[in-house]
């Protein structure tokens, strides 16, 4: 917009947004709703309509706001110190709504000046651009159903299956014109997640970010949606839309590191004031990016505060927290001699760990209905345990160790398998240590390691009924569930953030039989109690089969609350049906086939038991009855007694 457009501004007004209160919790480091005081805030100040600009900056010797208005004369609107507390601030008549700006930052400890975009900007320009944008967050939501809800949907004995969504390269390559929009994308990924059955959708970081090829992960906007797809009422309206076809939205949140990009929080007033100075402590080896100081008050409060304003002003469903183990960790990803020891002496992060639980505690109080999932790919203890009882406080984590197990295994030839069985098997001995998240996200589809469908061994039929396989082992294991968008496709290739899904691939019979397959496992792990009541709850799962490497069998028990009603998983992991196959069942008498991934339907080769097995009084596997089934090749089976008990309240 032009300076006529927005209004000339006027002198500066002095003055602040931000009262004795808010200075205090500041300064304490417990200030989480910063988002309501500093940045650029639109109002009417002595009458007149402008608006109240306010940084954080304590090493700058002055701090002028700059932009189309004055024509980003570095002079003309100087903003004033509010007491000691760091933060400059000021009213700017005649400044509305649209007008572009940064701060002029000067240093008081070095000749450093640098342009800055507003670390609270709560809109940005579309990149490469880089000025903030003076903007309201005025939206009338229609998800008021949703939210009154969405806590019995979130609780721990509830399915929870997300599709993982990457915003720029969802639609079709063929129907793009440049980014798509949000409320373009809301309809259609509103359409496919429904179809998959999925309750909720994660997005990839939709934080403003320079480069696109990070993906989200390097952000320097963090308060504003990207605007390569919209304006922040655009984003409101995709997570409203969402909402009222029932599905939840969760974020991704980068608070481990950020770029070094001029115009972001790197050096923001000539020192390193949300970075660490020493580089063994900030600056991230892996990603060439910088790590915040988590010691700092100030930096808690705004990053404790980011996580709060995402629930709060965007109706975010929750936060899944990237990287944190590194994170928690001072010597992760250096060699000896490139970090510094803890004043224990230790490696732990102590600092780091402190802010996660300050988090967790701090969502959790003030949005009981959401849940954080961390990424932690370490052994770290009680990463979802609360915190009064010692733990980090997350509702869920990522259960790597399953993931990198899983891939592992079903990439093998399955006449190696028998010799690597244990790597099936290794989940239970830790599998409710925490409240696990099983993922099979973006990370696994990229970087030179195809997609899920080319890591499979053999011809073609093979690799879709190893695929099937994979996704059935997913979805019958206890945890939840995270299936990146184009596993459901089988897409043939990994992802590329410049592409798209390509739904022509539903056109195939093979391809329509894994999003089929999908969508069943989906609809089973909704509507059956056993397989997601006690997803987080050791007396959800029993192992039957766990030993039998030779043919590369597994069978396990799923529980819900009412234990007679448990359901028995089969997996046959080589492409030899295996006849006559006894396997342990708690009750006797006619059993049915719930789910066959070797069905016609899916893809398959219909091998399996038609019309239902018997349960005869035969014991096996220390139960009082057993099976006799038919496994199909490369094939796993779900199978429920063909007679439930009468209901009744549970044990």
């Amino acid at each position: 917009m032009t300076p006529r457009e927005t209004g000339g501004a006027g002198d500066v007004r002095p003055g602040s947004l931000l009262g004795p209160m808010d200075l205090h919790l500041l300064a304490e480091g417990t200030h989480y709703r910063l988002y309501e005081k500093l940045g650029a805030h639109p109002g009417i100040h002595e009458g007149e309509e402008g608006t109240w600009f306010s940084v954080w900056a304590p090493d700058a010797r002055s701090v002028h706001v700059i932009g189309d208005f004055n024509r980003w004369d570095p002079a003309r609107h100087p903003l004033a110190p509010v007491e000691r507390s760091g933060v400059w601030s000021g009213f700017l008549p005649g400044v509305r709504e649209g007008a572009l700006y940064k701060y002029r930052v000067a240093s008081r400890v070095s000749d450093h000046v640098a342009d800055k975009a507003d670390p609270f900007g709560f809109m940005h320009e579309a990149p490469p651009r880089t000025a903030s944008v003076v903007r309201r967050l005025d939206y009338e939501w229609g998800d008021g159903a949703w939210m009154a809800a969405r806590g019995e949907a979130h609780r721990l004995d509830r399915p929870l299956s997300v599709y993982e969504v990457h915003l720029g390269s969802f639609p079709p390559p063929g129907k793009r014109k440049g980014f798509p929009g949000y409320r373009e994308l809301a309809p259609l990924i509103a359409d496919h997640a429904e179809r998959g059955g999925f309750t909720h959708v994660e997005l990839l970081p939709v934080m403003e970010h320079p480069f696109y090829g990070s993906w989200g992960y390097q952000i320097t906007g963090y308060y504003a949606p990207t605007r390569r797809h919209g304006t922040p009422q655009d984003f409101m309206a995709f997570v409203d839309h969402l909402h009222r076809r029932g599905l939840g939205v969760i974020l991704d949140w980068v608070p481990s590191h950020f770029p070094k990009d001029a115009h972001g929080l790197a050096f923001f007033d000539g020192t390193h004031l949300y970075e660490h100075a020493d580089p063994r402590l900030g600056v991230h080896p892996d990603w060439d990016s910088l790590i915040f100081n988590y010691g700092r008050r100030e930096v808690v409060c705004f990053l404790v505060s980011n996580a709060v304003f995402w629930l709060d002003r965007y109706h975010a469903d929750g936060l899944r927290v990237d990287a944190v183990a590194s994170m928690l960790y001072r010597d992760y990803s250096r060699r000896e001699g490139e970090w510094i020891p803890n004043r224990y002496g230790g490696r732990e992060n102590l600092e780091a760990i402190e802010f996660l639980k300050r988090l967790n505690r701090e969502v959790y109080r003030s949005f009981p209905d959401v849940q954080t999932i961390a990424e932690e790919s370490t052994a770290w203890p009680l990463v979802t345990r609360p915190v009064h009882e010692g733990g980090l406080g997350f509702g869920l984590k990522w259960d790597m160790g399953w993931m990198h197990d899983s891939l592992r295994y079903f990439g093998r030839d399955p006449a190696h398998r028998e010799h690597h069985h244990r790597e099936l098997t290794f989940r239970g001995l830790y599998q409710f240590t925490e409240n696990y998240v099983l993922p099979l996200s973006h990370d696994e589809v990229v970087h030179g390691k195809g997609s899920l469908l080319s890591r499979m061994p053999g011809d073609e039929w093979r690799r879709f009924a190893n695929l099937r396989l994979l996704l059935a082992w997913m979805w019958m294991q206890t945890g939840k569930k995270l299936l990146f968008m184009g596993g459901e496709l089988a897409q043939e290739t990994e992802w590329d953030h410049h592409g798209g899904l390509d739904p022509a691939l539903l056109e195939k019979p093979l391809h329509a039989g894994v999003f089929r397959l999908v969508a069943e496992l989906n609809r089973l792990y909704r509507e059956e109690p056993a397989l997601h009541e006690m997803d987080c709850d050791p007396r959800g799962f029993e192992w039957v089969e766990a030993d039998d490497a030779e043919h590369s069998v597994v069978a396990f028990l799923r529980k819900g609350r009412r234990p007679e009603r448990a359901l028995l998983a089969v997996l046959n992991c080589t492409p030899v049906p295996r006849e006559d196959y006894r396997l342990g069942v708690p009750r006797g008498g006619p059993w049915r086939e719930i789910l066959n991934t070797d069905a016609a339907e899916f893809g398959g080769s219909g091998v399996g038991n038609p019309g239902g097995p018997e349960a005869r009084e035969i014991p096996r596997h220390g139960l009082p009855f057993s099976l006799a089934l038919r496994l199909p090749p490369l094939g796993a089976l779900l199978l429920g007694p063909a007679s439930p008990p009468p209901d009744g309240p549970p044990p």
